[in-house]
């Protein structure tokens, strides 16, 4: 009777220990989240000659946008669009007329819309006094609608804002390449834009 008790008990263990390595079926781990791998160009610029009264050079990797619809004395509208990351700098020039407080003024304002959802907020000065540009480009980190947006001008004729979004949900982990690769193409406008 022991010797039966002995082999059954024997045949139960290997049973489950079979069972244990052979027979369950393997459970999932659920992975990490990740993000496709983007392969950003070499930064290569044209020079964008407007119908608007400046030129700067564009990457090549952007289309620009003129509104002509929106065009008049008061204002020129264009975007600088990135189709490949589906994001747009919007553009607007405007000339000055006096009231270069008041525009000055709005441009920190929209800037400052953004700050409420930004973890930071970097100012990086602009001034040329050789082409006579002069301004602000703001870095907005975090999870603000915009990271990044600027204004130039050259104090009596001339003004240009713009401000960069991306068409998609803002992660700054997913972007963060291409938000460091059109950054570079603001900084490439603030350094050759011209006024006509």
């Amino acid at each position: 009777m022991k010797r039966k008790a002995v082999i059954l008990a024997c045949a139960l263990v290997l049973s489950l220990v079979g069972w244990y390595w052979f027979g369950r079926e393997e459970t999932g781990v659920p992975k990490p989240r990740g993000y496709f791998r983007i392969a950003l160009p070499e930064p290569e610029y044209r020079l964008y000659d407007s119908e608007c009264p400046l030129s700067m050079e564009v990457s090549t990797s952007a289309k620009v946008e003129l509104f002509r619809d929106r065009m008049s004395v008061d204002s020129c509208w264009f975007n600088i669009y990135y189709p490949k990351y589906n994001a747009r700098i919007h553009c607007t020039y405007m000339p000055v007329n006096n009231r270069l407080p008041e525009l000055i003024e709005d441009a920190y304002g929209f800037a400052a819309k953004h700050e409420m959802k930004a973890s930071a907020l970097r100012r990086t000065m602009v001034s040329d006094s050789l082409r006579k540009v002069y301004g602000i480009v703001y870095d907005i980190e975090g999870d603000a609608a915009s990271n990044a947006q600027f204004f130039l001008t050259d104090s009596t004729n001339h003004f240009l804002r713009g401000a960069l979004y991306f068409f998609n949900p803002p992660n700054p982990d997913s972007i963060a390449p291409v938000l460091s690769f059109v950054r570079g193409d603001i900084n490439r406008i603030a350094q050759t834009l011209q006024w006509d």
